[in-house]
């Protein structure tokens, strides 16, 4: 069941992602703005004209928070395992979890990584 679920949201946020990101979505968007915007004379910009705006806009952020979210994990991991296949090749396993480490370790490989390229700069 939870299998299930979790294709279906991929599914389903993957879809979002592309139809949200498309031009179409974005003049929608803009279109529902500006009729918003148009009918404040005849609604006298009252306090309800004002709440089904930020209502509105308020859950559309809410869910697409978590649509990207998914999509950028799934895009994070692809991109991720895409690596580590290019590290393997290049007989550089020791590179391959790099993601795991602790922050500072990071830091240390990242302090080391630049002192190597700084000596190969002035070795060239």
């Amino acid at each position: 069941m939870k299998d299930r679920l979790n294709r279906l949201f991929t599914k389903f946020s993957e879809g979002a992602a592309f139809v949200t990101g498309s031009p179409f979505a974005f003049a929608l968007a803009a279109a529902v703005i500006v009729g918003w915007a148009l009918t404040g004379p005849m609604y006298r910009f009252s306090d309800t004209w004002q709440l089904i705006i930020n209502t509105g806009t308020t859950i559309v952020t809410f869910l697409m928070v978590f649509v990207i979210q998914n999509a950028q994990d799934r895009d994070l991991r692809a991109l991720q395992l895409k690596l580590d296949v290019l590290l393997e090749a290049m007989h550089q396993n020791k590179m391959i979890d790099v993601e795991e480490l602790s922050d500072e370790e990071l830091r240390k490989l990242q302090k080391s990584f630049r002192e190597r390229l700084g000596e190969m700069g002035e070795s060239g």
